[in-house]
């Protein structure tokens, strides 16, 4: 799990116009506000790994998680939001949330 966020996160810098283009247009600076999610799941990815700090971290995510929860809404409703993918595989990505959620419950 840990790997996977700390990949998220980099990622958000490497293509950030991917991540840009989906954060709903009512949300101010999306340029700052990828950089805020880049910079938390690296941080939170990395805290993950230590045992004295992965119950925070699992919290953060969690936390994370909700916050970015319109941003996968808007990029279900929105076809220019899309990144490409079909309407039911963005579909599938909103009730993952719940397992992602759940997953980081697994680390409290």
């Amino acid at each position: 799990m840990a790997a996977l966020y700390i990949f998220a996160g980099l990622n958000h810098f490497r293509v950030p116009k991917m991540y840009t283009k989906i954060i709903p247009p009512l949300f101010p600076s999306p340029k700052t506000l990828n950089a805020i999610a880049g910079v938390a799941e690296v941080v939170l990815g990395i805290l993950l790994c230590f045992p004295k700090t992965s119950g925070y971290a699992a919290l953060g995510i969690m936390a994370l998680l909700i916050a970015v929860f319109p941003a996968n809404v808007y990029m279900y409703i929105n076809d220019n939001a899309s990144l490409g993918l079909s309407k039911q595989i963005r579909f599938i990505r909103l009730p993952l949330q719940v397992v992602l959620l759940y997953w980081a419950y697994c680390y409290i």
